[in-house]
């Protein structure tokens, strides 16, 4: 969820979010930092053998949609995403200097097209407690305290 820190100063400055997640109404799996660092501090007291995955995902998926209707109840102000056309992506990413941007871009696509995603699915990820407005708030409050 943190991924959003990226979008603070365009939700605040303009309204208008770039959106590489699409469609706009398609949730996706995010999980905030807090969650996962929970998660691990009560995974390395445990005892167990072998390997082992846990597919941790916040309380509920999310799409860029419900990212701009949260900052727009945080901000008080109307904000919404906008589309980048995926055939802008590359070279949007290298003007913001990034050297090989096709591993960003086939994540993307992972999400997009579906993919990507738990091999459980939603209902066998385990879920965090942490939500998409508690992060947003602090994210908020952070871009808010810089010089």
């Amino acid at each position: 969820m943190e991924n959003a820190s990226w979008d603070v100063g365009p939700a605040r400055g303009t309204g208008v979010v770039p959106s590489f997640l699409q469609p706009l109404d398609k949730p996706v799996a995010m999980v905030a930092t807090l969650d996962i660092g929970h998660l691990a501090a009560e995974s390395v007291q445990k005892n167990w053998d072998g390997h082992r995955v846990v597919e941790l995902e916040g309380p509920s998926r999310i799409s860029p949609n419900e990212i701009a209707s949260t900052f727009a109840r945080l901000l008080g102000r109307s904000v919404r995403m906008e589309s980048v056309p995926h055939e802008s992506s590359e070279a949007l990413f290298r003007s913001q200097g990034m050297k090989n941007p096709l591993p960003r871009i086939r994540m993307l696509d992972g999400f997009n097209e579906g993919w990507i995603d738990f091999e459980g699915g939603q209902t066998n990820s385990r879920k965090g407690s942490t939500t998409l407005e508690n992060v947003l708030k602090k994210l908020i409050e952070r871009e808010h305290r810089r010089p």
